[in-house]
């Protein structure tokens, strides 16, 4: 299987002495420069806020659970896992986030993040000031327009998995997201790299790491997708669209 290939450039834009200023497809704003059409200044004024920080490495925290809220961050290349822990010492897995994704959106209500991220793997962000993308957001509507995307879709998918759904339906609904998020960057949509462990995607799916492991097995059996070790192949797409799309709502 081949790695995955470096992202596409995006949106571009000339500042005033001539540099060329780029986003990548990678961008948690690509979505709206693209297609709002962002003028020259609006553009220019959201590069500048861009703090490129990293690398951060695997098992390096990004932050932590009642760090205060100053920034969200989106993920420019790796993947980055979201966790709580309760009282008896027990990790839940909120969430996984790759290249384009914003981490740290849920801690603007309390002012403090509410949970841990993790790096799975060497992970790259690009980090961004609330305050002031917040008073860039009231003077560029595509700015706030994304900013309440990127909220309610985070919203959206914690809730997807709270039905009474299937092991097959959870492990094929998580397939094919994932899918779905990386090819919407400029990543490949059928050969793509399980970062994370079978323990977390369990943990994630509320399911045993046992049940996680039987289902690929049996899905490589029946031909639907081919694993080694952390690289998935998915060779029957139709098939796991359709065990997903009660989950997806499709």
């Amino acid at each position: 299987m081949s790695n995955l290939p470096f992202p596409r450039l995006g949106p571009q834009v000339l500042s005033d002495d001539g540099d060329e200023l780029q986003f990548c497809t990678t961008c948690a704003f690509s979505h709206a420069c693209l297609s709002q059409g962002m003028d020259k200044s609006a553009l220019k004024e959201l590069h500048v806020l861009v703090e490129h920080i990293g690398p951060f490495h695997a098992g390096d925290y990004l932050f932590r659970e009642g760090d205060p809220f100053e920034a969200i961050a989106a993920v420019r290349a790796g993947s980055v896992k979201t966790c709580v822990t309760d009282r008896e010492g027990h990790e839940h897995v909120l969430g996984f986030h790759f290249p384009g994704e914003v981490i740290g959106l849920n801690a603007i209500d309390g002012h403090r993040y509410p949970c841990d991220a993790i790096a799975l793997d060497t992970v790259m962000l690009c980090r961004f000031s609330f305050p002031k993308i917040s008073v860039l957001a009231t003077r560029v509507p595509g700015v706030q327009r994304e900013l309440f995307r990127l909220l309610s879709r985070d919203i959206g998918r914690a809730a997807l998995l709270a039905g009474d759904w299937s092991a097959d339906q959870r492990v094929a609904a998580f397939l094919v997201g994932m899918s779905r998020r990386l090819s919407a960057r400029g990543f490949s949509s059928t050969r793509f790299q399980l970062t994370m462990a079978r323990t977390d995607i369990a943990n994630y799916l509320r399911l045993a790491p046992e049940t996680v492991s039987r289902v690929l097995r049996r899905m490589q059996d029946d031909g639907v997708l081919a694993v080694e070790r952390r690289e998935v192949e998915l060779l029957d797409s139709s098939r796991l669209e359709t065990l997903a799309a009660p989950i997806l709502r499709e």
